[in-house]
C-alpha cells in the first residue's frame, strides 16, 4: 500500500489510473467490497469485479479522459467536480460530473456520481 494514504492522496491515484486507463492500479485503489452509485442511492456497481468490469468496458474509448476542475476535502470524504471527456453512442463528447468518495482505511469504500448533461463537440 502507498504510504500516503490521506484522503486526498488515495483520490489523485484514483484519477491518475483512470486517466492512464490502468484498470489493475485503478481497482487496487478500492476496497474489496467498494461501492459505486449514481446518486443518491441507486447501485451501479459493488466489488472489485463489478468495477473491473465497468472501468475495462470505459477505457476502451478513444478520447477518454477526466480532468479535475474543483476538489473539496471534508475528513475522509473528497469532492471532485470534473469534466471528462467521452465517446458517446452519438459521438464524441464532454460531460460534467460531481464525484463523492468516501475513503476508509486508504481505499474507497463508496463513491457517488452526480452525472450533468452531455455535451456533444462534433
Amino acid at each position: 500500500m502507498p504510504s500516503d494514504t490521506s484522503p486526498t492522496a488515495v483520490v489523485q491515484r484514483q484519477l491518475d489510473a483512470y486517466n492512464a486507463r490502468d484498470v489493475d492500479a485503478l481497482v487496487a485503489i478500492y476496497a474489496d467490497d467498494a461501492r459505486l452509485y449514481e446518486h443518491p442511492a441507486t447501485l451501479v456497481a459493488q466489488g472489485t469485479a463489478a468495477l473491473r468490469a465497468r472501468f475495462t468496458q470505459r477505457f476502451t474509448e478513444p478520447n477518454l479522459h477526466a480532468t479535475l476542475l474543483n476538489r473539496i476535502v471534508s475528513g475522509n470524504r473528497v469532492i471532485d467536480h470534473e469534466r471528462v471527456t467521452r465517446t458517446f453512442p452519438k459521438g464524441p463528447g464532454e460531460i460534467e460530473l460531481v464525484m463523492i468518495y468516501e475513503v476508509v482505511d486508504g481505499r474507497i469504500a463508496q463513491a457517488w456520481s452526480i452525472i450533468g448533461p452531455r455535451r456533444l463537440t462534433t
